[in-house]
């Protein structure tokens, strides 16, 4: 059992968990344990393409994790989250959150190109060996050097205040929170992401793959 696997992630199941439930399921199959390992990993509330590796394939591993990548997003104006997502503490900031999409628009464009951004606390980054989100569940201050990532284009697909809908092409290593709080600050209204699903990974389009069955 050596090969790529394409995983389209549920919402609500970290990228480990993604793998433990492959892994336990080709090893059934196998009647061995089989090596399973992922390319990248994300968010627990996102959903879409995941890229695993079975077998001596997960030599490859590296291979695919300086791809770029394609996500659509759905962005709440007006109020901002602790973790940059649905999972965290919430606060309204701008209950009247009402640009001109000319403005959203605009605002956006600004965000194209090589930018610097700071990944959230709440990240698998490791931190002296350990997850930054452990870090920041357990209370501890977290310090995470900023990076140059690339925002290849930035679409908006639907504006109806108090949420915009993007789809972007950036580089490996970009965080669409960090990206929806930076436009938020932008604006000057806060923003959080409550919706994510990575549709693209270089040339692999979720749309266009033979996907692992993944029952619940």
């Amino acid at each position: 059992m050596d090969e790529i696997i394409f995983v389209d992630k549920p919402a609500g199941m970290t990228s480990f968990g993604v793998v433990a439930r492959v892994r336990r399921i080709l090893s059934e199959q196998e009647g061995k344990k089989v090596k399973v390992g992922h390319t990248g990993t994300l968010d627990p509330f996102a959903t879409g393409l995941l890229i695993l590796m079975a077998g001596k394939a997960t030599k490859k591993a590296m291979e695919f994790t300086k791809l770029d990548k394609v996500y659509e997003a759905t962005i709440r104006l007006g109020a901002t989250s602790s973790t940059g997502d649905p999972e965290g503490e919430i606060v309204v900031k701008n209950t009247t959150v009402n640009y001109m999409q000319s403005e959203i628009e605009a605002i956006l464009q600004r965000f194209v190109g090589k930018i610097q951004q700071t990944p959230p606390a709440f990240s698998a980054i490791k931190i002296d060996g350990q997850r930054a989100y452990k870090l920041a569940r357990a209370g501890k201050e977290v310090e995470i050097p900023s990076r140059t990532v690339e925002i290849y284009s930035i679409d908006l697909l639907d504006y109806s205040a108090p949420y915009l809908k993007i789809r972007t092409h950036v580089s490996s290593g970009t965080y669409i929170r960090t990206l929806a709080e930076d436009i938020g600050e932008a604006l000057g209204c806060g923003a959080y992401c409550t919706e994510l699903r990575r549709t693209q990974i270089a040339d692999f389009n979720i749309d266009n793959l033979k996907l692992f069955d993944l029952p619940a």
